[in-house]
């Protein structure tokens, strides 16, 4: 899951950078995401990855303390993205010359809000029941498989959710392999 969050998102970027026609603010603010997502997922999962395989749960307090300032880091500047994205898409969609009669600012703000809340939603759900969760109640289990939901899951779905299943996105994965598009 890890390679494919890495590798998902590095095409995402690639092939913003080299089609020439991706360059607008849209596809810059999705570049910059996968690029975050990458980011993000490596901060944990190699440790992680070094864990499972060496059956240690050690990490030195400095480790520690620098795993979680990139984590936080990145977790804002992915938050940050989202918001910035959400708020290109309203103005994209809800302030072209007749959209506004059909579509009103107010349901455009409330598509946009109820779109970015699903998507990091599943992000805080899932971290807030692990970090706050009570040590009395506390399952390893459970609390692995929601880690693993927010740190590995959600990055890696981001390239099928944001870009594979846009017409342009295809269209310049294609021109950079040099396929007919």
């Amino acid at each position: 899951m890890y390679l494919i969050t890495v590798f998902g998102n590095l095409l995402i970027v690639l092939a913003i950078s080299s089609d020439s026609h991706l360059h607008t603010p849209m596809y810059f603010f999705l570049s910059n995401l996968s690029f975050v997502d990458i980011c993000f997922t490596s901060t944990t999962i190699p440790k992680m990855l070094v864990n499972i395989q060496t059956q240690s749960k050690v990490i030195t307090y400095e480790g520690c303390i620098t795993q979680m300032y990139f984590f936080i880091l990145f977790v804002v500047l992915d938050d940050f993205l989202l918001t910035v994205m959400a708020y290109d898409r309203f103005v994209a969609i809800c302030h072209p010359l007749h959209y506004t009669v059909i579509m009103h600012p107010q349901l455009c703000g409330l598509l946009v809000l109820v779109s970015w809340i699903m998507i990091v939603s599943l992000f805080y759900l899932t971290s807030l029941g692990v970090y706050l969760s009570s040590p009395a109640t506390h399952n390893a289990r459970s609390s692995a498989t929601a880690s693993v939901l927010y740190t590995v899951v959600t990055p890696m779905l981001n390239p099928f959710i944001y870009s594979l299943r846009n017409k342009d996105i295809k269209g310049a994965l294609k021109r950079s392999f040099g396929m007919t598009a």
